[in-house]
């Protein structure tokens, strides 16, 4: 069996970002050169995904048209005699397959998943978050690692998880593994936002997941929470707890989640990657070591 197709909700209106988010959304904002969601795709391009399932919904077309092929764009810049800037469109050319569906209500990213069940069915799939890019660049092989052992191993869920501070697990979804934690773990159960002292661990859901498709089982069973929404989370758990069999996969060491759900997080992935640019990096690195002692003076 072939893990070939990948889900990719994008659907959320990223309110934390507001007024940046008012009219494009969140997943089109550029980090470095490129929108979020560029280097996601890129991501799963590279881990062999082939066929693409975005969850959108209103004010989300720009994301079709960013992978859209744009011909008029190419014979422009071929008639303007800027050839060199066709390699920035190379992705227009990836072997991939596009579909979109909508998710109608903000009901959750358990309910946005849930949408992709007609056009799945009975397969096995990848779950990329749009607005999180995993690895400078996106160079991580996660998603690879993640689908090869699911197929090995006939479990029912894989789950990426990137090491936190104790402190902060209070703001994820935290792993609770069974016995040793190594780099691939048999996963147990799953702790929400748990307190310091109640978290089974300190390894957080990163954002990349493999199901079987006994999770839009799980997911139609799955009550809403707060607010109404449907917790993949929750269906997670329940899989889990009903004996299905789920993996944990931590991120290597140097590969980092980039989560571009907040100010804050969205201000630290632009600087390193753009501090990482090939071009503008070591002049920009310069320029802010410069505004720094400045500011110190």
């Amino acid at each position: 069996m072939t893990i070939d197709i990948a889900v990719v909700p994008v659907a959320g209106h990223g309110t934390r970002l507001l007024p940046l988010t008012k009219s494009q959304p969140k997943e089109m904002l550029s980090i470095g050169r490129k929108p979020v969601v560029q280097y996601v795709v890129e991501e799963l391009a590279k881990n062999g995904i082939r066929r693409l399932l975005f969850i959108t919904s209103h004010g989300k077309s720009s994301i079709e048209q960013h992978f859209d092929i744009d011909e008029q764009l190419i014979d422009y810049l071929r008639e303007t005699g800027r050839e060199e800037q066709l390699s920035e469109l190379d992705f227009e050319r990836f072997d991939m397959k596009y579909f979109y569906t909508r998710q109608r209500r903000q009901l959750g990213l358990g309910h946005a998943v849930l949408c992709a069940q007609p056009l799945i069915g009975d397969q096995y799939f990848v779950t990329a978050l749009g607005d999180s890019i995993i690895g400078l660049n996106a160079q991580s092989e996660i998603v690879s690692r993640m689908t090869n052992e699911l197929v090995r191993s006939g479990a029912d869920i894989a789950v990426a998880f990137e090491e936190v501070p104790p402190s902060e697990v209070v703001r994820y979804g935290i792993a609770q593994p069974k016995g040793v934690t190594d780099d691939i773990f048999e996963l147990v159960d799953l702790v929400e936002k748990p307190t310091v002292e109640e978290a089974p661990s300190n390894l957080a859901v990163a954002a990349r997941y493999v199901f079987s498709p006994r999770i839009f089982e799980a997911l139609e069973r799955t009550p809403p929470g707060k607010g109404g929404e449907i917790q993949l989370t929750d269906a997670m758990r329940l899989v889990l707890r009903e004996g299905g069999k789920g993996i944990g996969f931590r991120l290597p060491p140097g590969v980092h989640r980039f989560d571009i759900g907040n100010f804050q997080s969205y201000f630290q992935a632009f600087a390193e990657f753009a501090l990482a640019d090939p071009v503008y990096g070591a002049p920009l690195r310069e320029f802010m070591e410069k505004l720094l002692r400045q500011g110190s003076d």
